[in-house]
């Protein structure tokens, strides 16, 4: 415990010109009584610690004691300290270890370079979890984390319908969407998706698996949520739009829907409205996105939408004419 803290101390002080003690105190999590005894084993060791006296006093080191770690540009160093994710770190258990590594980076660091970890965080921050939503991290997701890393099997029961399934997995990544964890992994030879919070239990295992090193994790997480955009999409809507209304289509239904429909519309009408067929998840949901677009969209077919915009257009005009 205290040669972690020593060296953490050493790395602290080649990343800052000095620090006082109460600030050495705060980053280690001890006494400043502590501070003093670790600064005086560290300047017994040969490590030279130079303690400075007074308010404008502090610790530092001198003679230039420093790591070197040389030809890294300023926007590779910067880019280095975007490379992480602090919440999705933390949720898999990693933050300590990620905090060390940034740490150490940032002691060998040039002195010109000492700012690009501030630099970095003043100008980009990643918000994974969607609007509206409390993120929640899933149980099990620290240890299949770390099975993750360890290239070992896993046994989990997760929820599927109404009952529980249990399966021995080769977890191979991690996906982050939305707030919401997914568990890449290979099972019976073939390679599947799981919801993280789905999971019951997960228990390590001791066999080790061997990963085929073909694999492609951004690949195959791509390929898996387009298919799975697709399977849902069960029913079609024909549906005029202006011009307004293809601009906003690919923010008001599926992504994927919209890039399909707008790629095999039809030209312009004489008033600049296209006609096209859009692929949605149901009746009630392709009512509830079209909405967003109002007076840019009128839909064709099937009957029984159009007269449910137009009942509730007429509802609405009524309203307004009431107010």
């Amino acid at each position: 415990m205290r040669a972690a803290r020593l060296i953490k101390m050493v790395l602290l002080l080649q990343s800052r010109p000095a620090m006082t003690g109460a600030e050495l105190a705060r980053e280690l999590e001890v006494s400043e009584r502590t501070v003093t005894r670790d600064a005086q084993a560290l300047s017994e060791a040969g490590v030279p610690v130079y303690a400075e006296r007074g308010r404008a006093g502090g610790y530092r080191l001198v003679g230039g004691y420093r790591t070197g770690l040389t030809g890294l540009a300023r926007s590779e160093a910067e880019a280095l300290f975007l490379s992480g994710v602090p919440g999705a770190l933390r949720e898999m258990g990693l933050e300590d270890a990620a905090s060390a590594a940034r740490l150490k980076v940032s002691a060998a660091l040039l002195p010109s370079l000492r700012d690009a970890p501030k630099a970095a965080a003043q100008r980009f921050h990643l918000d994974a979890p969607a609007w509206f939503r409390e993120p929640e991290t899933p149980g099990a997701l620290a240890v299949l984390a770390e099975a993750v890393w360890d290239d070992r099997c896993v046994r989990a029961r997760y929820r599927r319908g109404e009952g529980e399934v249990e399966r021995e997995l080769e977890p191979y990544g991690l996906v982050l969407k939305a707030g919401v964890w997914y568990l890449c992994a290979r099972v019976c030879g073939s390679f599947r998706t799981y919801r993280i919070d789905r999971f019951v239990g997960v228990e390590e295992l001791k066999d080790r698996f061997v990963r085929d090193e073909d694999f492609d994790l951004p690949g195959f997480w791509g390929e898996q949520a387009e298919r799975f955009a697709r399977s849902i999409l069960r029913a079609e809507v024909v549906v005029r739009l202006s011009e307004a209304g293809l601009r906003a289509l690919p923010h008001a239904v599926d992504p994927v829907a919209a890039r399909d429909a707008l790629a095999a519309a039809g030209e312009p009408d004489a008033r600049g409205w296209v006609t096209l067929t859009l692929r949605v998840e149901s009746e009630d949901v392709a009512h509830s996105q079209l909405t967003g677009l109002g007076a840019e969209a009128e839909v064709v077919s099937p009957e029984s939408l159009r007269r449910r915009f137009a009942e509730e257009a007429g509802r609405l005009a009524e309203l307004y004419r009431r107010a």
